[in-house]
């Protein structure tokens, strides 16, 4: 019998890839009740720990992650935070990237793990990844230090043997097990006979503060990527949607955008009514340095501001969360321009 006072872990099912069983009778994908997760993975009953499950009902497909189920997820953390070491959230890949990083910052004070997982194959077939993915993470979850604490008190993404920062992660791969990357900071672990953790990057939780959860977003933000030939009528219907509060503008290189004067000049009408307009680069890998060319100072000029070497998963549904919480632009401005989860990489002075 286990006992109370061994490590625990609560397993959140939301849907997605890994927990899909075949039906033998009509061969299509059917969620299966993780109530009888432990006859599904026997090997978690190795485990001496006590593992608990949450599903949802019914199962979301990731495509239709929204911010509401967000706060769904933040909710059932606070209420069961007291109660376990450390939380799965079993999750489709598509948007798993635009959850960790949404949870990021919407569990402010974090001190305990919170590790999404899924799978590119269902659980069910005999050559899943989900087994060694679940079953890593849950050990990952509920991993301490001697004194007691978490070792990795983040939201992370656990995928194909790398524990990758959550909001520092993107999917890359709609085929292969290696689905995510993490292309502008290392790894916290990885994972081969031993699970090896990268410490001096992972974050340091102060466990005197207690957990803050956060519910509230304003989705009023689009992502406005710069492409040869953009049209200034598309680009000036944008940016005059209604109520629209934020852009995510993907430039090119390093930050760099065209010269045009009727794009400068829309992006300064629009900086000027308020509109946050972050600038991100396309490339994966690099940071965005807006005073590097002649190009960027012209958008410095307009009013943008620099989204550094953020993703564009973390941009997003960092201005989702600001916003949600009435900051004026100025206000929103300075947190966009300071880490607040380990999301950015800001320049040495």
């Amino acid at each position: 019998m286990i006992k109370s006072n061994y490590p625990s872990v609560l397993l959140i099912y939301t849907g997605g890839t890994i927990g899909m069983i075949e039906n033998p009778e009509t061969g299509a994908l059917e969620a299966f009740n993780f109530d009888q997760l432990q006859e599904n993975v026997p090997e978690l009953k190795r485990f001496n720990y006590r593992i608990a499950s949450y599903q949802f009902t019914p199962p979301i497909d990731s495509s239709d992650m929204e911010p509401s189920l967000w706060a769904k997820l933040v909710k059932i953390i606070h209420y069961n935070y007291d109660n376990f070491d450390g939380f799965v959230i079993l999750h489709g890949t598509d948007t798993m990237a635009y959850t960790a990083s949404a949870l990021s910052f919407m569990l402010e004070n974090l001190n305990k793990p919170v590790i999404l997982t899924g799978s590119q194959l269902p659980i069910g077939v005999l050559r899943t990844d989900g087994k060694e993915n679940l079953i890593t993470s849950i050990e990952i979850a509920a991993a301490k230090y001697p004194n007691g604490q978490a070792i990795v008190p983040e939201v992370c993404i656990f995928f194909e043997n790398l524990l990758l920062r959550g909001n520092r992660t993107t999917k890359i791969n709609a085929e292969n097990f290696n689905a995510f990357r993490s292309f502008n900071y290392p790894a916290l672990a990885t994972v081969g006979i031993h699970i090896k953790y990268n410490y001096d990057k992972i974050r340091k939780a102060d466990s005197h503060l207690p957990m803050h959860p956060h519910y509230v977003f304003n989705p009023n933000v689009i992502i406005l990527t710069i492409f040869p030939g953009i049209q200034e009528t598309i680009v000036k219907n944008i940016l005059q949607s209604p109520n629209l509060k934020a852009v995510v503008l993907k430039t090119y290189g390093s930050g760099n955008a065209p010269q045009k004067p009727w794009f400068i000049q829309l992006l300064k009408e629009a900086t000027q009514k308020g509109i946050i307009i972050v600038n991100i680069s396309q490339c994966p890998t690099g940071m965005v340095e807006m005073r590097r060319y002649e190009t960027g100072l012209h958008l410095l000029d307009a009013g943008v501001i620099s989204g550094y070497d953020a993703t564009v998963e973390s941009v997003l549904t960092k201005l989702m969360f600001l916003l949600g919480h009435d900051l004026t632009p100025k206000e929103i401005r300075r947190e966009m321009n300071r880490s607040i989860a380990g999301e950015i990489t800001l320049p040495e002075l």
